[in-house]
């Protein structure tokens, strides 16, 4: 194994520990999921979930600090374009989803915090 697959691979494992981290936090606030780890050509989306009728697209991002902007910071408008991209599509796939009001939610985790972020930003 090489240098970069080990680096791959112990990111990948960080973010799956995160999202798990983050759908046991949002279950436990009584949100129930839809679908983790959506991936389509515009990106993924890390969980669509359902907080009661809305239809909620989670980000999920983990900083070890909150240097260089944080986990929040690291969200920019090119990701948050492809957040929207993916969930244009989601909806498309899914017209029975295209009727419900959502919103994009960011759960952001710097080293031993939290930070639930609800409607984090809006669809143009």
């Amino acid at each position: 194994m090489t240098a970069t697959t080990r680096k791959t691979t112990a990111r990948r494992a960080t973010g799956d520990h995160f999202e798990g981290a983050a759908l046991s936090y949002l279950q436990s606030r009584g949100l129930r999921l839809v679908r983790a780890n959506f991936l389509c050509r515009h990106g993924e989306i890390d969980l669509v979930m359902r907080d009661g009728q809305t239809l909620v697209f989670v980000e999920v991002r983990y900083r070890r600090s909150s240097a260089f902007g944080g986990a929040l910071g690291s969200i920019t408008t090119a990701k948050r374009r492809r957040l929207i991209s993916a969930a244009h599509l989601w909806l498309a796939w899914h017209p029975h989803d295209a009727r419900r009001p959502c919103r994009f939610d960011v759960l952001a985790f710097e080293g031993e915090s939290v930070e639930w972020v609800r409607a984090a930003f809006e669809a143009a």
